[in-house]
């Protein structure tokens, strides 16, 4: 008897053995340069890949792939493409527009917290010292879809009486990274930034915060078809993420549980920077 439960067992871990990886498929959107992403999200899918195989007994594969644009990016977990991924709070939201079956998995905390600032800067020489500043200047946006570099800054601006016809200009420059280099080196009056690329390329003697507003920490999302299982194995790996390498690199200090009402601050700025274009009236026919 214990002869053939010993080789029922032996046969088991065999089989366990020669079974195929699980292949995740992960994407995240250019925020930064693409080393800088790879360099911030490398460790983190390293540090939660062992504790996934250890919840779901069996090798896993994370893959990573670094959408062309945040478009690319929401249609392609929309459209099932990839398996998971770590979006913006507004990508999470057009995402879930297109596809109401995407599923939560955790967010973010900064400082233990699950909000943080955005910011407006300009620089010090450039007289521009409150928001109403801003009329007759030029603006720089981050990528179309950016919660903080377009959608809540329009949204800060209609607040104070400003829309697309009081600025001198404005164009979307894609990343956070470039819409500070632009502030810098002067070809743009002002512009919209996470917080912690402000503290990492300005100079504070040269550019100055005009304004911060507060928003909500960036979820992980799966694809609506991800089995209940696997998606439960990614949030509990991400839930008890403790190494500082991968914690540091990522820019948080850890995860915590979310439910999509938790970014309705978001969906109030994107409706309300809907007015930044105003609707043009119809002209009455003859």
């Amino acid at each position: 008897m214990k002869i053939f439960v010993a080789t029922i067992l032996l046969l088991c871990s065999i089989v366990q053995g020669q079974q195929t990886p699980l292949r995740l498929e992960f994407g995240v959107y250019p925020s930064d340069r693409v080393a800088i992403m790879y360099r911030k999200f490398s460790p983190v899918l390293d540090a939660i890949r062992v504790p996934i195989e250890n919840i779901l007994q069996r090798e896993v594969d994370i893959h990573m792939t670094i959408f062309q644009d945040y478009d690319s990016g929401i249609k392609a977990l929309a459209n099932g493409d990839v398996d998971f991924v770590r979006f913006g709070p507004s990508s999470f939201i057009l995402a879930e527009q297109l596809n109401p079956e995407v599923q939560l998995l955790a967010m973010e905390l900064r400082k233990g917290l699950k909000r943080f600032n955005g910011v407006i800067i300009a620089r010090k020489d450039s007289g521009i010292k409150t928001v109403q500043d801003l009329h007759g200047r030029s603006f720089a946006f981050g990528d179309q879809n950016s919660t903080i570099g377009t959608f809540l800054a329009q949204a800060m601006l209609v607040e104070h009486g400003i829309q697309e016809a009081e600025l001198a200009s404005h164009e979307y420059l894609g990343r956070h990274d470039k819409v500070a280099k632009a502030i810098i080196m002067g070809t743009h009056d002002a512009g919209a930034l996470k917080s912690s690329t402000y503290k990492t390329l300005c100079n504070p003697k040269d550019i100055i915060i005009v304004k911060a507003f507060s928003n909500v920490t960036k979820p992980w999302v799966a694809r609506s078809e991800l089995s209940k299982e696997i998606c439960a194995a990614i949030t509990a790996s991400l839930l008890a993420l403790e190494s500082e390498e991968a914690l540091r690199e990522l820019g948080c200090s850890g995860f915590a549980e979310a439910s999509p009402d938790e970014y309705d601050l978001v969906r109030v700025g994107m409706e309300k920077a809907i007015s930044f274009y105003p609707i043009p009236e119809e002209e009455p026919e003859n």
